[in-house]
């Protein structure tokens, strides 16, 4: 068993449309014990534990009175304070229409040598960073005033369901101005400098809903994972289907395509494996005439490959056999580091489902939730 698997209780932390919530692990077969909500009825997008202390938290949130705001926490999400300055686009000239920050939806730590830098991403799409552990926040100005940023975004004019996203910010763990990132819709993005330059990263991704199937940019990622045993191994699930990458080739491949036929290949998450770059998981969902958005057939499962997407197995043992009609959005489902590997799922309907050996089997840990919007495994004190 390799040594840095910590066998401690799990910790979920549960993002959604009404508040945000602790769901922790106990022992096996013991129910587990979920928290009080923190902040009721704001939507919550994102909560995240910084993996560099292990202590700090940061949650992004959209509150009745506050907008949208960044909390964080140094007490394992005890107490939380408000960002003295959070995201915000600059303001417009006078005179001059400005562009007004919806939300913010995706939080991600920055290198391992960087303590206190952070990444944010937002509705409509923009970068930003914090280099004070998330108290104050500057745009990325290389992304967000780029001249291409709008044919890159559809800036505030988006039409996607929620409206267009930057998320997935993936940082190379060799190198801290080595990232990625992904906007719904645009694809993905990549920068070798810090954020100062970005260029598309898209070639093989085909979007029937294009002009130009394979343009550069335009396609709608729906979640980009690297993997951090080899980060030049990415995959994506996208809008078009399940694809991978090696960087040095620079090409997507549609691996989906060996997924069953009647299910298809369309989904919003993907997980990788911690420490097997081969493995990765998906939750499909129905992307037929209609796109319900819910399991295809009303039979939820996981599906999982052992060899880089070239084939797939579904597992939904404990998941509804029929009338399952929910979906997984893009956040909600993650991985633990454990040994085997705990799965994690939250659904459209506020179920929270846990996998303890690597998604063969799946319980419920939790039921009559808000929407849930994103899932965080982590360890936290006892």
């Amino acid at each position: 068993m390799p040594a840095s698997v910590d066998l401690s209780p799990v910790t979920l932390l549960v993002a959604t449309r009404k508040g945000g919530f602790l769901l922790r692990g106990v022992e096996p077969d013991r129910p587990w014990s979920l928290s009080d909500p923190i902040f009721l009825g704001a939507t919550i997008n994102h909560m995240v534990l910084d993996p560099r202390d292990s202590k700090t938290m940061l949650m992004a949130a959209r509150t009745g009175h506050l907008g949208p705001t960044i909390f964080h926490s140094t007490d394992y999400g005890q107490t939380w304070k408000e960002a003295s300055r959070p995201p915000a686009f600059p303001k417009a000239a006078e005179g001059e229409k400005g562009i007004v920050l919806r939300f913010t939806f995706w939080l991600t730590p920055g290198h391992a040598s960087e303590p206190g830098v952070w990444y944010a991403g937002s509705c409509p799409p923009a970068l930003f960073r914090s280099e004070d552990g998330g108290d104050t926040w500057e745009g990325v100005a290389g992304f967000n005033s780029n001249p291409m940023w709008r044919e890159w975004t559809m800036g505030d004019e988006g039409e996607t369901p929620g409206g267009p996203t930057l998320h997935s910010i993936q940082i190379d763990p060799r190198n801290a101005n080595h990232f990625y990132l992904a906007t719904s819709p645009g694809g993905v993005f990549e920068t070798t400098d810090r954020g100062a330059t970005w260029q598309p990263l898209n070639k093989g991704i085909s979007s029937f809903f294009l002009p130009n199937p394979e343009a550069d940019y335009g396609h709608c990622t729906h979640a980009l994972r690297i993997n951090p045993q080899n980060p030049d191994l990415l995959y994506q699930q996208n809008h078009c289907g399940i694809y991978r990458m090696v960087r040095q080739e620079g090409r997507w491949e549609r691996v989906g395509k060996a997924m069953p036929e009647e299910v298809g290949d369309i989904g919003f998450p993907m997980v990788v494996h911690p420490r097997n770059p081969q493995t990765a998981w998906v939750f499909p969902m129905d992307a037929t005439e209609v796109w319900s958005r819910t399991s295809p057939g009303g039979k939820p499962a996981v599906f999982r490959t052992d060899d880089g997407g070239q084939s797939w197995v579904r597992h939904d043992a404990g998941f509804p056999r029929e009338h399952g009609y929910f979906t997984v959005k893009r956040q909600a489902m993650n991985s633990d580091r454990q040994d085997p590997l705990g799965i994690y799922l939250g659904t459209t309907d506020g179920q929270v489902w846990g996998s303890r050996d690597e998604g063969r089997n799946w319980a419920k840990l939790a039921d009559y939730l808000p929407e849930v919007l994103a899932v965080e495994p982590v360890v936290l004190p006892k």
